[in-house]
């Protein structure tokens, strides 16, 4: 790279992370860093191009917002604020019980497969730590169960919240990167199956290892009783296959998809009895919240990816990398620490917006699919939200228990290795992504 460039990508940099450090808002900083780059490094470095910043503004900002897809992301939002509203959380652990007491760990394995369900209607890893963690916990531990395990077992399944679709941090690098919602919903279906398969697997490895920490099972209860207290759990599996149903078999957009989970979720609302006045405006103020805050980040990723590509900074590194023959492996265990060290400090959106502008060249240019890459990037800020200080998954915990945070993400530590393994095995066999996406609709 020659010598402005490097120069110019530090002046980007340095600015980035000083104005964060001021505390100001993610999206303003990135509209703020934009404008250095369009404005001030041609007037510190000749070799940039001088451009109309509030062109390439309100360019920027109107393609980022203007997008069909997009229209999905509040959408899908919403749904996971209505159901969180509701009984869900008391039916799936009453419904889930009776068929995990012969699995060796019992009913923490409720855990995981709890938030394997509501993370299909849902998108948030918070929210599906909350609204499982609320029932289960207390459950879990009012007969004894492992407090370490339990813990660690719901902050690390929270996470599915972010893999299984619909998923919010999904869309929003689909949008950034320009790759297809649709294929990134159906790429995360076996990364998803494969972590709640390695979730349960070391809950059951783990228990009998340590038997003395299991309680007994409860007495047992015959099929029919077991499916009468599975018939609360009908009204929202209907809805999962209404939702990634229509979307997989190709009927329904995501957005459409979004409209038809919304609809879904009021009835399913006004059908278990929690849909008041009061609730309808706390989901919708909530999803507006949520949904003007990563809009407002994207809007500022927009202006700084526009601003960069300018620069031709990212450009020039990823000529840089290959030309320097880095091994594909290399690129990727880079990219890991680096989203690791990131999550320590900031939520997974904007980790995601403010390095797609130049990670995806560079990612490109070792010869990954973009498709792959973005259900990468999720696993990886899947173990961001379980690293301390600023896990969410931790917070959310902590107000759930009163523990301190640092106890919890010990506890949550041998879920964030099995986090570690999947984005091994995904890395070697890339097919894991990418396989059924293909399958399903081609190319």
């Amino acid at each position: 790279m020659e010598a402005y460039l490097i120069d110019g990508a530090i002046v980007l940099i340095a600015t980035l992370f000083a104005v964060l450090a001021l505390g100001v808002w993610i999206g303003a900083a990135l509209m703020l860093t934009g404008v250095v780059g369009i404005v001030v490094l041609p007037a510190l470095f000749p070799q940039f191009n001088e451009f109309p910043v509030e062109k390439v503004m309100g360019t920027a900002v109107w393609q980022a917002m203007a997008s069909w897809t997009l229209a999905a992301l509040p959408l899908f939002i919403w749904m996971g604020e209505i159901l969180f509203r509701t009984r869900l959380a008391e039916d799936m652990f009453r419904g889930l019980a009776p068929w995990v007491q012969r699995l060796p760990g019992r009913l923490m394995h409720v855990n995981v497969f709890g938030c394997g369900i509501f993370a299909a209607v849902s998108g948030s890893s918070a929210a599906t730590c909350a609204t499982i963690g609320k029932m289960s916990l207390p459950a879990l531990l009012s007969r004894g169960y492992h407090r370490p395990m339990a813990i660690g077992s719901l902050a690390g399944s929270g996470t599915l919240g972010l893999l299984i679709p619909p998923s919010i941090i999904m869309i929003v690098y689909g949008v950034a990167a320009e790759v297809s919602i649709v294929r990134l919903f159906i790429a995360g279906v076996i990364p998803g199956l494969m972590l709640i398969v390695l979730f349960s697997g070391y809950i059951a490895l783990w228990s009998l290892l340590n038997p003395s920490r299991t309680p007994p099972r409860d007495p047992p209860t015959t099929l029919a009783e077991k499916l009468r207290a599975s018939a609360g759990l009908i009204p929202v599996l209907l809805l999962i296959l209404a939702v990634i149903g229509s979307i997989y078999g190709g009927i329904a957009t995501a957005t459409e998809a979004a409209v038809m989970g919304v609809v879904g979720a009021l009835a399913l609302s006004a059908w278990s009895g929690t849909l008041t006045r009061a609730s309808f405006v706390d989901s919708l103020m909530g999803a507006v919240r949520l949904s003007c805050m990563i809009n407002f980040i994207l809007a500022g990723a927009a202006f700084l990816t526009q601003a960069m590509a300018y620069s031709r900074i990212p450009a020039a590194m990823a000529s840089w990398v290959g030309a320097q023959g880095f091994h594909p492996y290399v690129v990727i265990a880079v990219f890991t620490a680096l989203y690791i060290v990131l999550g320590c400090f900031i939520d997974g959106i904007s980790m995601i917006v403010l390095t797609v502008s130049v990670a995806l060249p560079v990612i490109q240019a070792a010869g990954f699919d973009l498709l792959w890459f973005g259900i990468f990037v999720v696993l990886v800020v899947e173990m961001a939200q379980i690293t301390p200080p600023v896990g969410f998954n931790l917070f959310v915990l902590q107000g759930l228990t009163g523990e301190n945070i640092f106890r919890i993400a010990a506890a949550t530590a041998p879920f964030f290795g099995l986090m570690c393994v999947a984005v091994a095995l995904v890395t070697v066999f890339p097919g894991l992504v990418t396989w059924l996406p293909s399958t399903m609709l081609g190319g």
